[in-house]
């Protein structure tokens, strides 16, 4: 059976790992890298990592306008398709990579598997949202992490076949949490545990707004000012680098004692510094589960969330990019940690893999 893998960007790989090793006992996996994200941070480490082979397709798209670089991988992509015998294109989540793997496949009349189906953030100003929907609406399986997701999918009336499959991130964090132990990263940085709030920003909606940039740099001079014990550990996307540097603002948090600015980090290493955390600050989506399933208090810098599982008890709060909520968030006593996240059915039971397997190698018979 000929299966191929469209990834990009860094949520990408990681979902990539746990289904190659699945599905390459029964067929032949041909890993398509799209160039969305080009930098040995945010790609080739991923790789090294969870022991996946260099992809055997890349498109080198590099950096761009969103519509630019999503109409350059979709040129590329078809050409791949139209001179390809796949049986089905599999594409991860909602980066433009997983929307232009979707609709190059659909162009060349292949079959579309989406993993992580479903998720719902109602905020279409949200190019993620964009994508999801829209893969979505054209993918012949449809993979949904949790519960809401595959309602979402059933009340929208797709025309794909809905599985509730779980999570990937529940076996793939069982698996980093070993390899964490082995992370050098807190003792290279001379951290104490629960000494810091781990801090990350990437989504274009905070990125291209000034006036949100400004917000989160007053929040770490707003903790600065009032002596807040507590550092901020903060790898910073090339995206957020740029726009920094571009408005003149990056020289403010380098100004700021109690920010430690990294260049992006392996998903190991972010995984020690995400378990040995205060908490987390971020606008990812990916890390406030993964936050939530290793028992860390998530503060989310956005008005909505897709994983809206991870709001229960108050392990996740979204604060938008107000900085007086942002700051009290932080400080404030976060929830009592009363059991392992990974033995809750919320983002299933670490088995998601398996069933994505058995579903493939079931409808590629039929």
């Amino acid at each position: 059976m000929k299966i191929a893998s469209v990834v990009g960007a860094r949520p990408n790989f990681v979902k990539l790992a746990p289904i190659h090793k699945a599905i390459g006992s029964f067929s032949d996996h041909t890993i398509i890298h799209t160039g969305q994200h080009y930098d040995y941070g945010l790609s080739e480490i991923f790789f090294k990592e969870f022991h996946l082979p260099p992809p055997d397709i890349n498109l080198n798209v590099g950096s761009g306008d969103s519509g630019f670089q999503t109409g350059e991988m979709i040129k590329k992509l078809e050409k791949v398709f139209l001179d390809s015998k796949f049986e089905i294109v599999l594409v991860y989540g909602d980066t433009n990579s997983t929307f232009a793997g979707a609709f190059a496949a659909s162009r060349a009349s292949l079959k579309i598997g989406h993993i992580e189906a479903g998720l719902r953030s109602f905020d279409k100003s949200m190019p993620e949202e964009i994508n999801r929907i829209l893969t979505d609406h054209i993918s012949d399986q449809l993979f949904a992490p949790t519960k809401t997701a595959a309602k979402n999918l059933e009340r929208e009336h797709v025309s794909g076949r809905v599985l509730y499959t779980g999570d990937l991130s529940v076996e793939i964090i069982k698996e980093a949490v070993k390899l964490a132990s082995k992370s050098s990263i807190i003792d290279n940085l001379e951290l104490d545990t629960k000494s810091y709030v781990l801090f990350t920003m990437h989504r274009a909606e905070n990125t291209d707004d000034e006036e949100k940039m400004e917000s989160v740099i007053h929040v770490f001079e707003t903790l600065l000012r009032k002596s807040i014990d507590k550092r901020i550990i903060f790898p910073i996307h090339p995206r957020t680098s740029n726009k920094l540097k571009t408005t003149g603002q990056y020289k403010r948090i380098e100004n700021c004692e109690n920010v430690i600015l990294l260049q992006p980090v392996g998903y190991i290493d972010f995984i020690k510094l995400m378990l040995d955390a205060h908490k987390v600050v971020t606008d990812s989506g990916g890390i406030q589960k993964e936050s939530y399933l290793l028992g860390v208090p998530c503060i989310t810098i956005r008005n909505n969330t897709e994983w809206i599982e991870t709001l229960k008890d108050g392990w996740n709060i979204l604060t938008g990019t107000d900085p007086d909520k942002i700051v009290t968030a932080i400080v404030e006593t976060g929830p009592d940690k009363i059991h392992d996240f990974r033995d809750q059915a919320i983002l299933g039971y670490g088995k998601t893999s398996e069933i994505i397997r058995d579903a493939l190698m079931t409808s590629l018979r039929n």
